[in-house]
């Protein structure tokens, strides 16, 4: 045994031994947020813009629908708790209003050298989860968001799961957009300072050249310098890696201990080795709270894999630059401990980045069907299924034609495609209530506006910049002159799919990894996502930083420049 402390030990320890062992051992502090209401969602299901198809929840229970009052619920995540005290700031401003007092004035006091520290003690409901399942520490320290409602959070998501975009009205789908949009607007002018104390490092396991490097990072981290008793989770995969040596780091750590007189190495061994833990896939998808900020070395595939990692709450996420293009790495390892000293001292500012919500829609074999694309009628008549009919034409109260199966966050791309088959894919695209076009062609890209220097560009679509809520629809090689790319308003859900009678099967794929074959009559969803992406920007101008990294990247619109000497006006001889 090497003493390591696993993804689910718990920090407990002797009375006797706690006095010494406090000074290496991280507790987490449990702080309270004033404001602990997350995002009420709800739907009609009569609105014209949503399909009953696309108002399944899946196979679990349905969410409750809001009934006067609606219920307290823990907040989230971040941007959800962000968006949600903006949203009751603009209630309390319209109520002064009204009253006659006017609101404060906040814009000046709006700058990079403000802080935004969430704190107070909640006042959510009460709970009875046991002590096992969340940390009882009741410490009432400003800084980081409530922890104890980020492990609450947990449970609650495993009921929220059905709160899908694509299931919103086009005016909730509308508000929400707009919420995240005001957000992030006022995010990128103010700073925000957490109390860290758990830091999710994320690098290329397979590339050697990084490991060392991100046990420099891990090593920084748990050193006796720092003045946070950080803890650092790493890949599962390298704790067993050579290159990293999780044994050998901490017996280097216990070495920074030795000249104290006062502590004993064997208590400052255990403790160091329960702070270095490792993390899996499985910890991010239902544990994501555990993390306080996350850390990635490598490239933009870096950033995209902790995109997928997260599926719902993201932390903030910071990204120091060891690939190749790095339009999303905006941090250079050689400064790294000056870059997280200031950042988790002085605060960071958060760029929030849009994600799609994909959802995988599978066709419902009909009671009366007699093959894959025909059925009989009421009547008796044979009839073919029609997929623009299923998902724009009149429906049946009792009938529903489509399932939900599966249900990605993406941060790029949605590409539907034609797969392995030699042929040209025909898909169908729908906005909202309208059938917009048939597409014959090798596929359809759908990118977020991050995602427009990636397949989008490959495609030939439109360069974006990050901060445009838009989607960008590009055709792959397709077989007409006519198909221009068009950019559509994150508003709208879109919809995907392979008519009845197309003559192959075609390919669904989420960012890139995901991999999806889509059945004649299937169809995908495509939506704002609730969960936008947490980017750490450096402090400067976002826009002129966008612009400077497609020249620099991409060699965008550079040419030589024209000479000037010994040139003549045609009409002056």
């Amino acid at each position: 045994m090497n003493g390591f402390a696993g993804a689910d030990e718990s920090h407990d320890i002797n009375e006797d031994q706690h006095s010494q062992y406090s000074q290496y051992d991280d507790h987490y502090s449990s702080t309270s947020d004033d404001d602990n209401k997350a995002l009420e969602v709800t739907f009609d299901p009569s609105s014209p813009y949503r399909r009953k198809s696309s108002l399944i929840y899946s196979e679990a229970d349905p969410p409750k629908l809001a009934a006067g009052k609606a219920k307290v619920a823990t907040t989230q995540c971040l941007v959800h708790q962000f968006l949600e005290e903006y949203r009751n700031e603009r209630r309390k401003n319209a109520n002064q209003t009204q009253n006659g007092h006017a609101p404060e004035n906040l814009t000046n006091q709006v700058d990079l050298d403000s802080f935004v520290e969430p704190k107070g003690i909640a006042a959510g409901p009460k709970s009875n989860w046991s002590s096992r399942d969340i940390d009882s520490d009741a410490s009432t320290e400003t800084g980081q968001p409530d922890q104890e409602s980020w492990k609450k959070a947990r449970l609650s998501l495993d009921h929220n799961e059905g709160l899908n975009s694509r299931i919103l009205t086009k005016k909730q789908l509308t508000d929400m957009a707009w919420g995240v949009r005001e957000l992030s607007r006022r995010l990128g002018s103010i700073r925000l300072k957490f109390q860290v104390r758990s830091v999710f490092l994320l690098t290329k396991v397979y590339d050697r050249e990084l490991i060392p490097k991100t046990r420099l990072v891990a090593k920084w981290l748990l050193s006796k310098a720092r003045g946070v008793r950080y803890t650092v989770y790493v890949e599962e995969s390298l704790k067993g890696n050579d290159d990293f040596d999780a044994p050998g780091l901490v017996e280097e750590l216990v070495q920074e201990y030795r000249d104290s007189p006062a502590i004993d190495p064997g208590f400052a061994r255990k403790g160091l080795a329960s702070r270095l833990r490792f993390w899996n896939e499985k910890m991010c998808r239902k544990r994501p709270h555990t993390f306080d900020f996350v850390i990635t070395l490598g490239g933009d595939g870096t950033v995209l894999y902790t995109s997928w990692l997260f599926q719902r709450i993201v932390p903030p996420v910071l990204s120091f630059s060891l690939g190749s293009l790095g339009f999303l790495t905006k941090f250079e390892f050689d400064d790294y401990e000056e870059i997280l000293s200031t950042a988790f001292r002085d605060g960071v500012t958060v760029s929030l980045r849009l994600r799609f919500e994909g959802t995988v829609m599978r066709s419902q074999r009909k009671t009366n069907q007699l093959t894959h694309n025909e059925y009989t009628d009421e009547q008796g008549k044979r009839r073919k299924r029609d997929l623009i009919e299923e998902l724009i034409g009149e429906e049946r109260d009792d009938e529903h034609t489509h399932k939900p199966d599966g249900t990605f966050e993406i941060l790029n791309e949605i590409v539907v495609d034609r797969g392995p088959n030699p042929t040209m894919s025909y898909t169908e695209i729908f906005g909202d209530d309208e059938h917009f076009t048939s597409v014959l062609a090798d596929g359809v890209c759908v990118s977020t506006p991050t995602g427009s220097t990636a397949y989008n560009l490959a495609a030939g679509g439109s360069l974006c910049h990050p901060d445009n809520p838009v989607m960008l629809v590009t055709s792959i090689c397709a077989h007409t002159l006519s198909f221009r790319p068009i950019i559509l308003p994150d508003t709208i859900v879109l919809r995907i799919g392979v008519p009845y009678d197309a003559r192959t099967n075609s390919w669904a794929s989420f960012d890139g990894r995901e991999r999806v074959e889509l059945m004649p009559g299937d169809y995908v969803t495509i939506s704002a996502s609730r969960f936008p992406f947490a980017s750490v920007q450096p402090q400067g101008r976002r826009s002129e930083d966008w612009v400077k990294c497609i020249s620099a990247k991409l060699g965008w619109n550079t040419r030589q420049k024209q000479k000037n000497e010994g040139f003549n006006p045609w009409n002056k001889g």
